[in-house]
């Protein structure tokens, strides 16, 4: 996304926490072109943040030193102010580390985490189990909380983050430049979002986003509700379909009601694990789940990523989203694979430019006012998205109560 989006979404956080915690990417200068533009060095130096590098020292002590200071002088602009060891081998171990890379590198060191058995937060195939899956997230986050407590050093990192620059004058300008998105007349359009164990990755700006353009959120769940409420567009992100399958499955009556709506041309938006779930099936282990069957492709898995990374396309093809020449921007991570499709690749709304998209280095599968992509977009990226979603769905509740209209005329008539 532009800069400037990067900003407003950090600036609007902020005066929510005390601090903000960034997570790094991959390693500190790593990026996808030469010049690093996406890794966590650029935002970094964006947001004027401070940086503190983990290093993993496993059986190295003075190396340790030369990858800090290979850091430190990659680009000075970055303003590293400390480190923290991580897979320590023991106190020996600890105590070489610190005294090589404060003689060398002149940084602080604020802790050492030491190799860990039996870790509290378990992995699977696409990295760790989300929280609504399992009902013991409190313990995780409490034993990771008493080695932070037990291993580093909470004070100086808390000084360390009061140390960067106030950021309230560039959130002041770009609020100023903010204007309201809904010009929507009239009761706002339903937008129902699946939001359950197997549909849970959203961008929280998504949804904002969506609400900001004049979109009343309604909540829904593909595993626990019969049907659906009333709603005048729907909304189905990524997540884990193949780790629920079978209550995907079994839940037929909301399937069922997914399929009569995309017929009757309610508009539906789906990204990864939404464009799985609105295929013909799943085959997981030589079993076949059937789901809502809206496009002719059965999915099944594989045990390394399909795709992987930033995503570019290019519209190509009419569809009730993005208009054709646009370029959009997101990312694609999924295990999942196409093993069979009735489909044409050139029916395909997107053409791919990086990335791998659905087929043929083609994406977004387009059936009346359902669009579904391997591709998951962020609206401050692109945001005509939320616009042409709310859009959609207004025109679709005003055409419904156009007919219930005419229906009840025509009833007047005949009597």
């Amino acid at each position: 996304m532009p800069a400037n989006q990067i900003l407003l979404s950090f600036t609007r956080q902020m005066p929510l926490s005390d601090i903000a915690v960034v997570e790094g990417n991959r390693g500190l200068y790593d990026g996808i072109d030469l010049e690093g533009s996406t890794s966590t060095s650029e935002l970094a130096k964006l947001l004027t943040a401070p940086v503190v590098l983990i290093v993993d020292c496993t059986k190295s002590t003075r190396t340790v030193a030369a990858m800090v200071s290979g850091c430190l002088q990659f680009d000075l602009e970055v303003n590293i102010c400390g480190v923290i060891l991580n897979r320590v081998a023991g106190s020996r171990h600890e105590s070489i580390l610190r005294k090589t890379v404060e003689a060398y590198c002149a940084l602080p060191v604020f802790g050492a985490i030491p190799k860990i058995k039996g870790e509290a937060f378990p992995e699977r195939h696409m990295g760790l189990v989300p929280t609504p899956e399992h009902d013991w997230a409190d313990a995780s986050i409490e034993k990771a909380a008493d080695m932070a407590a037990k291993y580093l050093d909470l004070d100086r990192l808390l000084a360390v983050a009061r140390e960067a620059p106030d950021l309230t004058a560039k959130s002041e300008t770009l609020n100023e430049q903010r204007t309201v998105d809904s010009e929507t007349k009239g009761p706002l359009p339903r937008i129902g979002v699946i939001r359950d164990a197997a549909f849970q990755f959203y961008y929280p700006e998504n949804l904002e986003a969506l609400e900001a353009a004049g979109a009343e959120i309604v909540t829904v769940s593909a595993l626990a509700d019969a049907g659906l409420p009333s709603l005048n567009g729907l909304y189905i992100g990524g997540g884990f379909p193949e780790t629920h399958a079978q209550a995907l499955t079994e839940n037929k009556g909301f399937r069922q009601e997914v399929r009569h709506l995309a017929e009757k041309g309610l508009p539906i938006y789906a990204e990864c694990g939404g464009l799985m779930y609105l295929g013909e099936s799943l085959v997981l282990d030589g079993v076949t789940y059937p789901m809502v069957g809206v496009f002719p492709v059965t999915f099944g898995f594989s045990k390394r990523p399909e795709g992987h990374g930033y995503t570019i396309f290019e519209v190509e093809r009419p569809n009730p989203y993005f208009e054709p020449g646009f370029q959009v921007r997101g990312h694609e991570f999924h295990y999942s694979n196409v093993v069979s499709w009735k489909g044409k690749t050139d029916d395909l709304a997107f053409r791919v430019t990086r990335g791998v998209g659905f087929a043929g280095k083609r994406d977004g599968l387009c059936y009346k006012n359902t669009l579904a992509t391997y591709s998951h977009v962020h609206a401050l990226g692109t945001p005509s998205w939320a616009k042409a979603m709310v859009e959609a769905s207004a025109s679709y509740r005003e055409n419904q109560a156009q007919g219930i209209r005419l229906k009840n005329k025509n009833m007047s008539l005949g009597r």
